[in-house]
């Protein structure tokens, strides 16, 4: 069974693993920091922050801005519960969004219209990679003092116009799960420009501790430290770390597959029957996933029509604003909830074959001839 995504991790990863073992120093150390420039580095950017999960890197970022109780974050429902929980987890209110059925990214006309005095930050999400209308959003931002809050889970890598996501704006988040662009194993990051939210989340992701433990033991007094902040135990180790920076250096190649892969489905997936197909930016976009809408209450019928060809597909994601625990903040988005009950996510990774690929072809193409 092809499944619809699946990490590319190798030799490499395991040598940069080997030398954080032969250090005997696991967790949050000079590999952590090495990594935390790289991608610097490569995004051009002031600060970047590393974190054990992309929830934690959007948690200690609401966090960090002052988000509490009562509050209010626009947010899409179409999105990973992840990004609703962090919301919640600090007693504010998410206020779901409609989306644009093209790209599934946050519909900026619907934003402006569920702004209230209450607003405090906007939470867009990149879909599959392609980036939102950040000019937009941030020109919103500005004149209504909101931050936005960038989920940018699934675009590391990616650009908006000709500037890479986490190079501008307030703040971007990103993860590196197991299927993200790339992977730490598990990881995610903060990156900002703002020094002093960057000092808060530097301290609020070890314990709300002054001095991380690397840096307490080169001085003599390691045993002391003040905790000067609500803080949590969200730093990435040195372990972790050690697989980004071998993944790093995989990402232009990552990038450039799956770029192939997602323009080979848009050539020969066009204009089948009852499918349509998502609006890509792909000079731009290091793509993520890869998923289109089945017309005509057939999506489910496509996830066992696929199953019996061996090709995996899945659904990402269903709406928030209808998951139970959510439910106080249900209201009516015709649009996003058309949307969930059509997507269909198809298998798109860097190690497919050529063949794997044909293989998800051809039974799309059968099914639509049903």
């Amino acid at each position: 069974m092809l499944p619809t995504s699946r990490p590319s991790i190798g030799e490499e990863e395991l040598k940069e693993i080997k030398k954080v073992f032969d250090t005997g120093w696991l967790g949050l150390g000079t590999t952590v920091y090495e990594f935390e420039s790289k991608i610097k580095e490569y995004l051009n950017a002031e600060h970047v922050i590393a974190v054990n999960t992309g929830t934690s890197a959007l948690h200690l970022a609401l966090d960090a801005i002052g988000i509490t109780e009562k509050d209010e974050v626009i947010v899409p429902s179409l999105t990973f519960c992840a990004s609703i929980q962090v919301i919640t987890a600090l007693k504010a209110d998410p206020v779901f969004c409609e989306i644009d059925i093209n790209t599934l990214n946050i519909d900026i006309e619907d934003v402006k219209q569920r702004i209230t005095s209450k607003t405090k930050a906007i939470m867009p999400v990149h879909y599959c990679g392609n980036a939102c209308d950040m000019d937009a959003l941030l020109d919103i931002g500005r004149k209504r003092k909101i931050f936005i809050i960038e989920d940018a889970a699934h675009a590391f890598g990616s650009s908006y116009k000709d500037k890479k996501i986490g190079s501008f704006g307030d703040i971007t988040c990103f993860s590196f799960d197991p299927i993200k662009n790339i992977t730490c194993g598990e990881g995610g990051a903060v990156v900002l420009s703002d020094p002093d939210i960057a000092e808060k989340i530097r301290k609020k992701r070890i314990l709300g501790i002054d001095k991380d433990t690397w840096h307490r033991y080169k001085e003599q007094r390691s045993w002391f430290y003040d905790v000067v902040t609500q803080g949590y135990r969200y730093h990435m180790s040195n372990f972790n770390a050690a697989i980004g920076l071998a993944q790093l250096a995989k990402l232009d190649s990552f990038i450039e597959r799956k770029r192939n892969i997602v323009n080979r489905y848009n050539d020969l997936l066009s204009g089948l029957e009852g499918i349509e197909l998502l609006k890509w930016d792909l000079d731009r976009v290091a793509p993520f996933s890869y998923i289109v809408r089945i017309l005509h209450n057939k999506r489910d019928g496509a996830i066992s029509f696929l199953k019996e060809k061996g090709v995996g597909s899945g659904v990402h994601y269903k709406a928030n604003h209808i998951q139970p625990y959510f439910q106080k903040y249900n209201k009516p988005l015709p649009v996003t909830e058309k949307v969930w009950n059509e997507i269909l996510t198809l298998p798109l990774y860097y190690d497919m074959s050529d063949a794997d690929i044909d293989l998800v072809i051809k039974s799309m193409t059968e099914f639509s001839k049903r």
